[in-house]
């Protein structure tokens, strides 16, 4: 019987990814970093973590009709608008103190909806955790209710809001706050994995940096 799940890597997100990232960043937000942002969380942050997602069965794809074009051909649920897409989606955070605050995530939007913004967020938590962080946090538009809801099953409650914090159109984001990273929350992530791993296979490769 074929296993028809998609196979996910998550790994650490590198330099030869940023044009990558920065593309999927301008999809996704209408302020988005710069490449040089990107560089510097990469290289000089020592308390960033950033990570990616793409297709664990993807190759190395060229083309045939008088050059090269590198990039990743999806085996699996191709989109039919973006055949080559190489990474599937992007999420960082900042350990400060004893807070992990996830800082930008995001999903290509050829491939929402087979819950890969869910494991992002399963992965941050997890590996807030392996820090030893107390608390993760993160902000969160007032309007995206999709976003608020999946943040509330994973345990995230509303703490706070900032007054105009979204420069495009000054909307408020809301303050969401997840404590305590517990041995219950712990089983809940094992519930979540589960559950995730019925549509997705994840390969975790290195993630954490090394002190």
């Amino acid at each position: 019987m074929i296993d028809s799940r998609l196979r996910i890597l998550i790994r650490r997100m590198t330099l030869e990814d940023i044009d990558q990232v920065v593309e999927l960043d301008r999809l996704s937000f209408p302020i988005a970093w710069s490449a040089r942002t990107y560089q510097h969380e990469i290289v000089h942050n020592e308390t960033s973590t950033m990570i990616v997602l793409q297709e664990a069965d993807a190759e190395p794809i060229r083309k045939t009709n008088g050059g090269e074009q590198g990039g990743w051909l999806p085996r699996l649920l191709i989109p039919e608008r973006h055949p080559y897409v190489p990474l599937l989606g992007y999420a960082g955070f900042w350990s400060i103190a004893d807070e992990a605050h996830i800082s930008t995530i995001a999903v290509h939007p050829d491939w929402r909806g087979h819950k890969l913004g869910e494991l992002l967020i399963w992965i941050m938590v997890r590996e807030a955790i392996a820090k030893n962080a107390a608390v993760v946090t993160l902000e969160v538009r007032v309007g995206n209710q999709v976003a608020i809801n999946l943040y509330r099953k994973y345990g995230f409650t509303v703490v706070g809001r900032r007054k105009g914090y979204y420069r495009d159109n000054n909307e408020d984001a809301h303050i969401m706050a997840l404590t305590p990273l517990d041995e219950a929350l712990r089983a809940r992530l094992e519930r979540f994995k589960r559950a995730l791993s019925r549509t997705l296979l994840i390969d975790i490769g290195p993630l954490s940096r090394q002190p």
